[in-house]
């Protein structure tokens, strides 16, 4: 079931809902450039289990609206506070990916986990995402330099930065057909919302928010990422207090394609 739920004036955010609607609420933020339909491949298993799978179409991306501005953590963040406060969500195991990771970090620190009962970060843009001095983990993170590529990109030759961007994404071969929905999903984003999230990636940091994070937290990541690189979990790990770091061996940034069945399982398990 599909439908909008207004977060401010004339900005309204899309919004399906899947399974049960007395089932576990599990709340699904996606990653840049994408939308919810990202997590079709959860959709299709996880209510069968009883949980209610709600996904939510940043603003400025998918069915969303594109207002020209609000594209920063804090904002984002204050639109799931909307949709979990409208949909009267209780227990949520709130679900990010990459760029939807950081925003999930976000919330739970901008809103002190306000009706959170566990946090799940799959292959999260976070602490940070671009290159930092003093960064204690090696310069494997991405460069400012490669996000201002990205971001000229989006603006001269959109359709190509994406087939680029999705060459990065998965660690396992997946077929043409694939690959061409995969790129319809970042081009159904205005690139308006495209641009401005890129500046949230290489500009915002996360370390402060970690240590306001007290629920427990799974942190789902491709050994072989080369968008968030493995040593990110290794930060998330040691920056919030009594996580799980589960390691996917054969998976890259998209884990939940390239080791489907076992990401299922292991976000099931975790939820409990």
């Amino acid at each position: 079931m599909g439908y909008y739920i207004t977060v401010e004036h004339n900005v309204n955010i899309y919004i399906e809902d899947y399974g049960p609607e007395d089932g576990q609420p599990i709340l699904f933020i996606h990653g840049w450039p994408l939308n919810h339909r990202v997590f079709e491949y959860q959709y299709d298993q996880l209510p069968k289990a009883g949980y209610r799978c709600i996904g939510v179409d940043l603003r400025g991306f998918g069915k969303s609206d594109n207002p020209w501005t609000g594209y920063s953590y804090d904002r984002l963040a204050d639109d799931i506070r909307s949709v979990i406060d409208t949909l009267k969500l209780e227990h949520v195991t709130l679900t990010g990916h990459s760029m939807g990771g950081a925003i999930a970090i976000r919330y739970m620190a901008r809103h002190a986990g306000h009706k959170i009962f566990k946090l799940a970060l799959i292959a999260a843009a976070a602490p940070i995402f671009t290159q930092r001095q003093g960064y204690p983990y090696g310069l494997t993170t991405i460069t400012k330099e490669r996000v201002n590529e990205l971001i000229k990109a989006t603006y001269t030759d959109r359709p190509e930065m994406l087939h680029n961007f999705g060459k990065m994404f998965f660690y396992q071969n997946i077929t043409e057909s694939f690959k061409e929905w995969f790129q319809g999903l970042g081009l159904t984003a205005s690139g308006n919302a495209t641009a401005k999230t890129a500046v949230s990636l290489r500009d915002e940091e996360l370390w402060q928010d970690m240590s306001k994070i007290h629920v427990p937290t799974g942190i789902f990541h491709g050994v072989h990422d080369e968008i968030c690189p493995f040593t990110l979990a290794e930060a998330l790990q040691a920056g919030i207090k009594g996580s799980e770091l589960v390691p996917f061996m054969y998976s890259g940034h998209g884990l939940f394609y390239c080791e489907m069945e076992k990401f299922n399982h292991e976000l099931a398990g975790f939820i409990g």
